[in-house]
């Protein structure tokens, strides 16, 4: 069964004003190519699908807001930036036109681990999910996505497993979900398109370069 959409975190959200144009550009054009890749998406029972973020700074970042995979283009006010959490008390504020994506805890593990993670995508991809579980660093099938335990499984495979090296994640215990991250979107992109079609690969790789 798909797992989706919910957000499983305390969310505290401060509605507030959208980032600008130019702070949103480049999340605004691989979010909105992702999704015409069906990477991200609207599954049939009405279920939203992926997310995306960058770091803003040490303590921030702006992610895609929660339910917004039904939208084939986004705008700023579809993004918020998540400025406070704490993964024990599985907590996470953010201040915004919108709430943060379901995701965004595990997202803020990340950022957390290491100052070289400036960007995160997660798709959904049946496909690469079936076939690089335990080829490619897996989190156990028994911890559910958005989670302090997902938290916790994230930075026990940065330590012990390649995670940290091959910038990609099958998330085991969340069905179709492929996590990858990097200094840039760009870089996280390539990451994740490296698996895909060639085809795809670098036809959306051209069309979102040409949109920034």
């Amino acid at each position: 069964m798909i797992d989706e959409g919910v957000i499983k975190y305390v969310s505290h959200w401060t509605p507030g004003p959208p980032l600008t144009e130019s702070q949103c550009a480049e999340l605004i054009a691989w979010r909105d190519r992702l999704h015409q890749a069906h990477q991200i998406g609207l599954y049939p029972n009405g279920i939203g699908y992926g997310n995306i973020s960058i770091r803003l700074s040490p303590g921030t970042f702006a992610v895609s807001g929660t339910q917004t995979g039904h939208l084939a283009t986004t705008t700023p006010d579809h993004y918020t930036v998540a400025d406070g959490w704490d993964i024990d008390r599985n907590t996470l504020h953010c201040t915004g036109p919108i709430q943060a994506s379901s995701e965004s805890l595990t997202h803020a593990a990340l950022y957390d681990y290491s100052a070289e993670i400036q960007a995160i995508i997660h798709v959904h991809n049946r496909d690469l999910w079936q076939r690089y579980q335990g080829v490619l660093p897996t989190t156990a099938a028994t911890v559910p996505y958005g989670t302090p335990a997902m938290a916790y499984e994230m930075r026990r495979l940065l330590q012990e497993d390649n995670l940290a090296h091959e910038r990609i994640l099958i998330m085991a215990g969340h069905e179709e979900g492929v996590l990858t991250f990097g200094p840039t979107l760009d870089a996280a992109a390539q990451v994740l398109y490296r698996y895909l079609k060639p085809s795809l690969r670098q036809t959306e790789t051209e069309q979102t370069r040409a949109k920034l």
